[in-house]
């Protein structure tokens, strides 16, 4: 990713839109066949060059097409050059050489989602029946299973895969089209052409640049991404912490946790994917910002690109890499996760146990106010939550002991996961 990124790579895409619309115009006879043959064979450049003659210029498009020239003329094809960047404006190389650079940096992270995925979806059937208590506000709720848990962001996921896939194609676009975007040199027709040669296609209308509504879809795509990757991260964080322990990230024998306490085990990989998560969600907000230009276009989107595209794309590639590491060597606990579901002695089951009363009879109203009473003072006085109630008289007096075993039933309250994960895992 940081090779895309590089000064070398982005002078090469700006060379490669230019050898595109000079062979694209030598096609409808606007610029001499020998031209552009000897532009694709002799065009080249040095970094160091551009560098010195923008430094006098002040102008980096400019810089770039003198340092071309200058290679044409010591390759003994300088009068070809007069046909280098005909008719065209300098954002009209810029932008459509970006859009060449986001396709390429797309790759990896495309690649990156798709690992996720499958790191997910493996590990979310490993544990599909692997229960554990599900919390509402941090605080204990319900049973669900580490898989559904698993399942969830596998979804995710996958939407954003859609998201991506949608987000990447939006800013396939160049643009051809001249100061203000009225091919005033250039047509449309040639501007077709020389977009269908870089494998993009034209925008239907543009001014000096391309609309940055499609930089900021592609940028907030980038930030839904990264805060899956925190999703599933602050999970673990969750789970790995002391009183939980239900998961931890790998830790190998060699790691130290801590400079003064030796027996921490930190969730530092999440810690760190938390982090930058909010870095790119802070790079959504500058896209967001560059959409308003002055009129035609002003140049305050530029400044800012230069930092938001690498940088996003990076960092996206960076968390997918980090997160799926996260999850495919996940030390999950079982038995610790059993243990917690244990606690209060079958308070997750309350909900279950109004329903059984409600439908023998009780107003809800009633039956709430009887089941309360018995959950906080197993709350508060930690005691067992089915003895509590098996020992109420209101509630024994309208419940079986079927009853009972249907309320703290597990299956029952699971019995739907396998449905679940059909609807889940449909690809």
């Amino acid at each position: 990713m940081g090779r895309i990124w590089s000064e070398e790579n982005r002078f090469r895409q700006w060379l490669e839109v230019e050898l595109a619309a000079s062979e694209a115009l030598a096609e409808i006879g606007e610029v001499p066949a020998e031209a552009a043959a000897a532009l694709r064979a002799h065009a080249d450049f040095d970094v160091p060059r551009i560098h010195d003659v923008e430094r006098e210029v002040r102008h980096d498009v400019i810089a770039f097409t003198t340092a071309v020239a200058e290679k044409m003329a010591e390759a003994g094809a300088g009068e070809h050059s007069r046909w280098l960047h005909y008719g065209l404006t300098s954002n009209d190389v810029v932008d459509t050489a970006q859009a060449l650079l986001i396709q390429q940096a797309s790759e990896p992270i495309a690649a990156g989602l798709e690992d996720l995925r499958q790191a997910l979806h493996e590990r979310a059937h490993e544990f599909q029946h692997t229960v554990i208590v599900g919390r509402t506000h941090g605080v204990h709720a319900e049973p669900t299973t580490f898989g559904l848990v698993l399942a969830n962001f596998y979804a995710e996921t996958k939407r954003n895969i859609d998201r991506f896939l949608e987000a990447r194609e939006q800013i396939r676009v160049g643009k051809i089209s001249g100061a203000v975007g009225t091919f005033a040199h250039i047509s449309p027709a040639a501007e077709e052409k020389i977009c269908e040669r870089l494998g993009l296609k034209a925008a239907p209308i543009s001014t000096q640049v391309i609309q940055r509504d499609r930089h900021a879809h592609y940028v907030s795509t980038l930030a839904l991404i990264a805060a899956t990757c925190e999703k599933i991260a602050l999970e673990v964080r969750h789970l790995q912490r002391t009183e939980v322990r239900e998961a931890q990230e790998y830790f190998s024998k060699s790691q130290k946790g801590s400079s003064a306490m030796p027996h921490k085990k930190n969730p530092i990989t999440s810690e760190q994917i938390c982090g930058l998560a909010r870095v790119v969600r802070s790079n959504a907000q500058a896209a967001f910002e560059n959409i308003a230009l002055w009129h035609e276009r002003d140049i305050s989107h530029s400044s800012v690109e230069r930092v938001i595209l690498p940088d996003s794309t990076i960092l996206v590639e960076y968390l997918l890499a980090k997160t799926t590491d996260l999850v495919r060597r996940l030390i999950v606990y079982p038995e610790r996760m059993q243990r917690n579901l244990e606690v209060g002695g079958g308070l997750i089951y309350s909900g279950q146990l109004l329903l059984e009363l409600a439908s023998r009879g009780v107003l809800r109203e009633i039956a709430y106010r009887w089941v309360q009473r018995n959950a906080l003072e197993a709350w508060e006085q930690d005691g067992n939550f089915r003895s509590l109630v098996e020992n109420d008289p209101d509630i024994s007096g309208i419940l079986e002991p079927a009853d009972y075993e249907k309320a703290f039933s597990l299956d029952h309250q699971l019995r739907h996961v396998d449905a679940i994960f059909a609807r889940v895992f449909n690809d």
